[in-house]
């Protein structure tokens, strides 16, 4: 496994913030985006997570296409989980990418997309 400090975990989310379309970044409001080791285990009941599955990010929040006008919101948060990432990549290309996939992922869910629009728009 590829030994990644917070701070080169945090500089790649960084990298891959400004290489996505930038719309849909300056679009994120209220929204805070964190990195954690591994999912808490309240994150992987919620998620219904086997030994079978790895949790590379994760969005929590209201997404906008179910918000009313005027709610008060407590931020929106996306995780990025860097031992799972890290675990599913051989170099530091597919981290990259794992990374900027992984993020643009849960910025959708933000936005409101399901898996299956979200799969069409990575095509």
């Amino acid at each position: 496994m590829m030994q990644l400090t917070d701070e080169q975990f945090d500089q790649l989310i960084t990298d891959a913030m400004n290489e996505l379309p930038q719309e849909y970044i300056t679009g994120l409001n209220n929204v805070v985006i964190v990195q954690a080791d591994e999912p808490t285990p309240e994150q992987v009941i919620k998620m219904k997570l086997d030994n079978q599955h790895v949790l590379l990010g994760l969005y929590e929040g209201v997404p906008l296409t179910e918000r009313s006008g005027g709610m008060t919101m407590l931020p929106d948060k996306i995780t990025l989980f860097k031992h799972s990432i890290v675990r599913v990549v051989d170099n530091e290309i597919q981290l990259r990418e794992q990374i900027k996939r992984t993020l643009w992922h849960e910025i959708a869910h933000y936005y409101g997309l399901n898996h299956s629009h979200i799969d069409k728009l990575q095509a």
